[in-house]
């Protein structure tokens, strides 16, 4: 039975603190060929792994990413207290560096990077592309830049197709909420789109010309087999290990999907 390829959306999120090195690590242990993180930047302009728009959530203090140095971003603990407590106590921010050099030591991995937005309304899109290009530059064949904004990807592609050398990325890849959304990213031509499952269309095949389609955020392994039919390529899961196990096993069954 042909499954759909697995992405380990920020890392193994399910059982880790997300867009941790720990996260990263743990994906890469339960079988993960392709990992997922959320890159924004502090306020001196280092970019590292984070998703909110706050610090509330993932360390418990107040304020936002690109409000601190990265000095002071150092000093905070990345561990999720609401749904770990203290058990991941010393857990720090990954900057984008580290990505580079998780990349490095695991040279079969794939990361997708997804640039957030206030990322680019507070530094604007060549000052972003500019720090994420010059941490990833020596991973450029192993990374995929992503966004939900337009300007960015339109930057982005123009930057591919002048550079005279590795860029930071080697592909773009298009998110959006909604599957009527997709119409936007023709001119971007993105090597994959990302879709929320809550916005696809409920029957029919899933294409986009050129690209590679992955859902998020999916968790079922029957539902990913049925995705997959539909011409989906790729699942995005919190839940790397456990998705997988049940994939390899359905498989193993050869388990008629409906």
């Amino acid at each position: 039975m042909l499954v759909p390829e697995l992405i380990a959306h920020r890392g193994y999120a399910a059982r880790y603190p997300e867009n941790t090195l720990p996260a990263l690590e743990a994906a890469v242990a339960a079988g993960a060929r392709f990992v997922e993180v959320d890159v924004q930047l502090s306020a001196d302009g280092v970019p590292v792994l984070f998703h909110d728009r706050g610090l509330r959530r993932m360390c418990a203090v107040s304020g936002s990413v690109h409000r601190r140095s990265f000095q002071e971003l150092q000093r905070l603990s990345a561990i999720e207290p609401g749904r770990f407590g203290d058990r991941f106590a010393g857990t720090g921010l990954a900057s984008l560096a580290q990505l580079r050099v998780f990349l490095e030591a695991n040279p079969g991995i794939i990361a997708f990077v997804e640039v957030k937005a206030i990322a680019i309304k507070h530094f604007g899109i060549v000052r972003v592309l500019d720090a994420v290009g010059a941490e990833l530059r020596p991973v450029s064949d192993r990374c995929v830049l992503m966004s939900f904004a337009l300007p960015l990807l339109a930057a982005a592609r123009e930057r591919l197709e002048g550079a005279p050398g590795p860029l930071g990325w080697h592909a773009l890849g298009g998110v959006i909420k909604r599957w009527r959304q997709r119409a936007a990213l023709r001119s971007m031509r993105p090597e994959y789109l990302f879709c929320a499952v809550d916005g696809l269309p409920r029957a029919g095949e899933i294409r986009f010309p050129g690209a590679r389609i992955a859902v998020y955020e999916v968790a079922s392994a029957v539902l990913a087999l049925y995705l997959h039919r539909r011409g989906v390529q790729m699942i995005e899961t919190f839940a790397i290990g456990e998705l997988k196990q049940e994939l390899d096993e359905l498989s193993r069954l050869g388990e008629p999907v409906r």
